[in-house]
């Protein structure tokens, strides 16, 4: 038996019928053919499908979306015009902070939340707060280099604006 539910998907208004166990990863890949979210582990460990709920990240492969009525949600590609992801984009192509690229939604999703919330971190700090996201192909040091590559030119955009 499908339930309704009523959310907000990348600024727009979503009804969709769902099985009750249908995960949020499912969901956009699925039924809204939102494929930059990636799924992983499928456990909630690897980071591979963070997505923001409410503004919070959140792995949207533990997240059912029936618990997810009225809720707010933006995947990587509702973030494609945002100045702050552009430059984390930028960073990470510089820095060479992608291989394969399967974890890098939502390693960018995380970048994005924390250069958000906190933009003056010290490397250490950066990688700490990363390590809730899995890599298999980098090694992490350009991850963490492309971030504080980013931390770095957000914090002179905001100096010279």
């Amino acid at each position: 038996m499908k339930t309704k539910v009523s959310l907000t998907i990348n600024g727009k208004n979503v009804e969709a019928e769902v099985e009750p166990r249908t995960h949020l990863g499912d969901f956009l890949r699925e039924q809204l053919r939102l494929t930059a979210t990636h799924l992983g582990c499928e456990h909630g460990v690897c980071g591979a499908c963070t997505v923001l709920i409410d503004g919070n990240p959140a792995r949207a492969c533990i997240a059912l979306t029936v618990a997810l009525e009225g809720a707010d949600v933006r995947t990587l590609e509702g973030l494609a015009d945002d100045p702050r992801m552009r430059t984390i984009k930028d960073a990470f192509h510089t820095e060479h902070g992608l291989q394969c690229g399967f974890c890098t939604p939502g390693m960018l999703i995380s970048a994005w939340d924390l250069l958000r919330r906190r933009p003056g971190l010290s490397d250490g700090e950066i990688r700490e707060a990363m390590s809730g996201n899995l890599c298999r192909c980098t090694g992490y040091q350009g991850i963490a280099r492309s971030i504080r590559r980013a931390a770095d030119e957000l914090r002179g955009a905001s100096a010279n604006a």
